[in-house]
């Protein structure tokens, strides 16, 4: 067997249990007994966002949940939402907004539209989603607060993007629903390393005491992520990720779109700490590995037994995805994720050193 074989086995092989530990890690966790609700600020940052809101606070309004408030950060908008704002706060009496003006040039946009929405939060309890997100339900903030036991104080949801048609839709889903079977799995098992702004939560006290987001306020991205990767452990973070917790994120309609998002998101993962960049590399490594190594390995070594190796990888992640489906109900198309998997391989290649080497995005404004 050549080298190129050896190293390609290798990787797989890595691949295998890294998924294999995934899979573990969701067939293992179990929902924990809920607490009562905690009374909660529901905030949301807004930047053009009218129609959006439109649709979404009503949603909010509507959560079965005791003691709650949303808060919306109106952020130099140049559509409409102002107006619509000013006549939903007098109709809502636990709907606030607040207002950017102006913004200091040392912090991006939108983690000073958070800092202000938190520091006018009146309720310990924070969680946090975006304009275009909607709650699957009504139970979405009572899951989400009563998951919160005396020693928490972070809670990373899930939030998946909504099904519509063709293959873009179904590699966005694909990438989404992998980055949650990552930071989700990590969470149960112990090491919590992000959350996404989409669907999380934590403790007022806890933004405060660590002064928001200082160490990282330059950065465009990581207003979620990099928050939980600093201030995350194993006791004080914890994952829900049932139906009823779910936010759904309205998809990117076009490749250019959605390759800026993400691009954003991945620059982010620069900072965070060195022992998740070392887990997290060596995952997209060693998945780099099993796609571009396989040509030249089935070429000089073992071809059935190569063969066997990757079909065995992506019977493990098809069993991984079904293992989400099983336990959040957000349904997946097993058939396509062959070749997602592969058209992922190039995709993380060009977004990753793409982001690697980007020196500012910008949020929307």
């Amino acid at each position: 067997m050549t080298e190129v074989a050896i190293v390609f086995l290798a990787a797989v092989c890595i691949q295998v249990v890294y998924l294999g530990v995934f899979l573990f890690a969701f067939l293992k966790s179990r929902n924990l007994p809920g607490s009562a609700p905690q009374p909660v600020s529901i905030i949301i940052c807004a930047h053009d966002e009218e129609e959006n809101l439109r649709e979404l606070l009503p949603l909010l309004l509507r959560q079965d949940h005791p003691e709650f408030e949303v808060i919306v950060v109106e952020d130099r908008c140049n559509d409409g939402t102002y107006d619509y704002l000013r006549e939903a706060t007098n109709k809502h009496p636990n709907l606030r907004m607040v207002r950017v003006q102006h913004k200091p040039d040392h912090i991006s946009g939108k983690k000073y539209a958070l800092t202000l929405g938190i520091k006018a939060a009146k309720y310990e309890h924070l969680l946090f989603t975006d304009a275009d997100c909607r709650p699957a339900g009504n139970q979405w903030a009572r899951v989400i607060t009563s998951a919160y036991q005396p020693a928490t104080e972070i809670v990373l949801g899930f939030s998946p993007y909504q099904k519509t048609t063709g293959w873009l839709n179904a590699f966005i889903r694909f990438e989404s629903l992998l980055t949650a079977i990552q930071y989700l799995g990590f969470a149960w098992l112990g090491n919590p390393y992000m959350g996404v702004g989409r669907n999380l939560s934590y403790k007022k006290s806890k933004f405060l005491s660590g002064k928001g987001f200082i160490t990282h306020q330059h950065v465009t991205g990581g207003d979620d992520d990099l928050f939980v990767n600093q201030y995350a452990k194993r006791s004080n973070t914890l994952a829900v990720a049932t139906p009823e917790s779910i936010v759904y994120s309205k998809p990117a309609s076009g490749w250019k779109q959605f390759l800026h998002q993400k691009r954003r998101h991945l620059a982010a993962g620069k900072y965070y700490r060195f022992g998740d960049k070392f887990i997290l590399g060596l995952f997209m490594l060693t998945w780099l590995a099993s796609w571009f190594l396989l040509v030249p390995a089935w070429l000089r070594g073992l071809p059935y037994f190569i063969a066997g190796v990757i079909l065995l990888r992506e019977l493990v992640l098809m069993l991984l995805f079904a293992a989400l489906t099983r336990k959040t109900g957000v349904q997946f198309e097993l058939w396509k994720i062959p070749v997602l998997d592969f058209i992922f391989t190039f995709y993380y290649l060009v977004t990753g050193l793409r982001a690697l080497v980007a020196k500012r995005l910008r949020w929307k404004n």
